[in-house]
């Protein structure tokens, strides 16, 4: 079994091309190209902003154009992690496997983040069966590294008021919201200088932590590392000229 077997085959089969489009967060040019030309063959309406976000339209089946416009939303780019270093994302296809019930990539990330997500949005709005009201599809850039792409959306891109985002974790589910984070740029000035002959040098490690998502995981309660190191070296301090 390949995972165009899969169903839905047309989702499967969309998310197949996309698994063999190079997509790495900031890089997103080959995936955009594509995204442009599936909206070219199958006549859907599309357009870009000043930084690569990419939307489509879709008008409403007849008789259901007084509906309101549904954006559904997801990104274009991917995590890019491999157990061989010298895999190049930027230019070499992901090769998916079938385990049973799962899907996964062989010996790389899967992309499925967001991916599948891409592949529902691409296969309703290509498929003319549907009964919908107005319809737009929207992919930004840059979501796993600063979000750059929603937040500097263009300003005439998208007209509808309803948003559906598609890069969710459980099945069956709709999210009404979430939790926010926040980046702080710390800025300081320090001198150096030759440490002392006479200090002694500790290597300290934290090490077989459960790991987890912050999205996912983050109810878990479970440790940071880098809390944990940072509380370590706040009490050595106290107690000690470190």
């Amino acid at each position: 079994m390949t995972i165009k077997d899969l169903k839905p085959t047309l989702v499967w089969n969309i998310f197949d091309q996309i698994t063999k489009v190079p997509r790495p967060s900031k890089k997103e040019g080959k995936i955009r190209q594509y995204l442009l030309d599936f909206a070219s063959e199958h006549g859907i309406a599309v357009k870009t902003d000043a930084v690569g976000n990419v939307l489509m339209s879709k008008p409403a089946t007849p008789g259901h154009e007084q509906a309101p416009t549904l954006i559904m939303q997801g990104h274009m780019d991917m995590v890019c992690e491999s157990n061989n270093k010298d895999f190049d994302f930027e230019n070499t296809p992901i090769t998916t496997i079938i385990d049973g019930d799962w899907v996964h990539a062989d010996g790389t990330t899967l992309g499925a983040d967001n991916g599948i997500g891409m592949a529902a949005s691409l296969a309703v709005m290509a498929d003319d069966s549907l009964v919908h009201g107005p319809l737009e599809a929207l992919f930004t850039v840059d979501e796993e590294t600063g979000m750059t792409g929603a937040n500097n959306l263009g300003a005439d891109m998208m007209n509808g008021t309803i948003l559906l985002n598609l890069d969710s974790e459980d099945d069956a589910e709709v999210y009404v919201g979430c939790a926010g984070g926040i980046d702080t740029t710390v800025e300081f000035e320090y001198k150096r200088e030759m440490s002392a002959s006479d200090c002694h040098w500790f290597r300290v490690e934290l090490a077989n932590l459960s790991g987890g998502h912050s999205g996912g995981d983050i109810h878990e309660g479970r440790a940071n590392s880098n809390k944990l190191l940072a509380r370590f070296l706040f009490g050595l301090q106290k107690k000690y000229p470190v």
